[in-house]
């Protein structure tokens, strides 16, 4: 039952957060403020993983084909497929749950223990349109930051080609070439636009909603990374099949 009613009160938190805005010179401010520290702040780390998991998907393709009849473009096709279907959308959501979601649980917790909240209830603001919809709309942009992820995981495999010597650079980008389909793209910006709304309020709900103090402020942020990873490889799920199905 405990399951139950958060999953309604979750719910309920979505609703109330488009209810009585914040005006929008103050909205705007926060925005910004929340773009620079969930986006800008995550590029690098995006950048790092998305790089050297392109290289190792290219190496270990690589090596397991074995049988000379066996075309090397390929090297580059799988790595293609591999980094735009799942790795880059979904594997770094998992990673940005951490990231990102533990700031998100931490920040609002943190106000909810030092009783901020209730001072910005007290003042006839909506606190759950003032901390949760800010970081709902600056994770729009997350597509952006999961395209530069593609680019750079498919950047990795061809350095991993170039100076490893695993297939020549022109098989490398004819596999990349080999049976593109656009719709591949749009469907992981679709996917990473579902999940950046699973990393915007599902920790903003367990940092909302907790209580007791600074001990419970990091059990949050753990109950929100394992949270919010699991939804993000159910909706991986569902949404692969309908969409690929």
């Amino acid at each position: 039952m405990r399951y139950l009613h958060n999953i309604g009160l979750y719910f309920l938190m979505i609703a109330e957060m488009f209810r009585k805005p914040t005006k929008w010179q103050v909205m705007r401010t926060l925005i910004l403020k929340d773009i620079d520290d969930l986006i800008i702040g995550s590029l690098g780390i995006i950048a790092f993983i998305s790089f050297f998991v392109g290289g190792v998907v290219t190496i270990q393709t690589a090596l397991n084909i074995e049988n000379p009849l066996i075309p090397r473009y390929l090297v580059g096709f799988a790595t293609r497929q591999s980094v735009i279907l799942e790795f880059a959308p979904t594997f770094t959501s998992i990673i940005m749950a951490g990231k990102v979601g533990s700031f998100i649980t931490s920040s609002i917790g943190t106000m909810r223990v030092t009783e901020q909240i209730d001072a910005l209830e007290v003042m006839g603001i909506n606190s759950l349109n003032y901390l949760v919809f800010p970081k709902t709309i600056a994770l729009m942009l997350y597509p952006f930051a999961i395209a530069i992820g593609m680019f750079l995981g498919i950047l990795g495999g061809m350095a991993a080609c170039v100076f490893g010597g695993y297939t020549s650079l022109e098989d490398y980008i004819l596999g990349l070439q080999t049976d593109f389909d656009a719709f591949h793209v749009t469907y992981s910006f679709i996917k990473t636009y579902v999940f950046a709304f699973v990393l915007a309020t599902i920790p903003s709900f367990h940092g909302y909603y907790m209580k007791g103090g600074a001990l419970e402020v990091g059990k949050a942020s753990t109950t929100a990374f394992v949270w919010t990873s699991v939804v993000i490889i159910l909706l991986n799920y569902i949404l692969t099949g309908i969409m690929l199905g």
